[in-house]
């Protein structure tokens, strides 16, 4: 387990963790993170985390990228900008600036696709990474929290298939709105 967080080398629910591992752990907790978790099953998935520092404009997920480096990260200090590549365009369009206490690359960590969009700091940034080899470490040796957590990240990913799905009809009513306008404005009158 990445253990560069931990105070000591002694896991007991006794140790005390200090610094940058309490912060991930109250970050993980947070409502842009993963609400369901307590604070005290948050310390126990971070101590399956490693912290890994990002320079300034560092695209550290490629969008289309099929390699299988599965992880999440919890952006810790800094800023991510999360861009896509939409079918009408050539240039990315940004779809969400996130920062602390923000998590990336959830939907990596739970599949083996090629990733969705791409992810570059805009500021200099530490964020906790939990790879997909950490989770399923987590899932053996703590099964309860291992499972909190895959439920914790089930509902984000919900979240956001219920945002697209408003989207996508916000869209659809636009388009037919402008059909409309098309057609009044072209369609000889009878």
């Amino acid at each position: 387990m990445g253990t560069l967080f931990m105070s000591s080398d002694d896991h007991s629910p006794d140790t005390q963790p200090t610094g940058a591992f309490e912060t991930a752990a109250e970050l993980l907790t947070a409502p842009s993170a993963l609400i369901h978790l307590s604070l005290d099953e948050a310390r126990v998935v971070v101590g399956y985390m490693t912290p890994r520092y990002i320079p300034t404009d560092t695209t550290f997920i490629r969008e289309g990228d099929a390699a299988d480096e599965g992880f999440m990260a919890l952006l810790l200090e800094g800023e991510v900008v999360v861009e896509s590549v939409t079918v009408s365009r050539t240039e990315p369009v940004t779809i969400r600036v996130l920062g602390p206490g923000s998590l990336v690359g959830e939907v990596g960590l739970v599949d083996r696709e090629p990733r969705s969009a791409s992810c570059t700091t805009s500021a200099d940034s530490l964020c906790a990474i939990l790879t997909r080899d950490a989770l399923e470490a987590l899932i053996n040796e703590e099964p309860r929290i291992g499972s909190k957590l895959l439920l914790a990240i089930a509902a984000r990913l919900a979240e956001r298939l219920r945002d697209n799905a408003r989207k996508l009809r916000l869209y659809a009513k636009l388009a037919k709105a402008m059909q409309m306008e098309i057609d009044r404005l072209v369609l000889p009158r009878a």
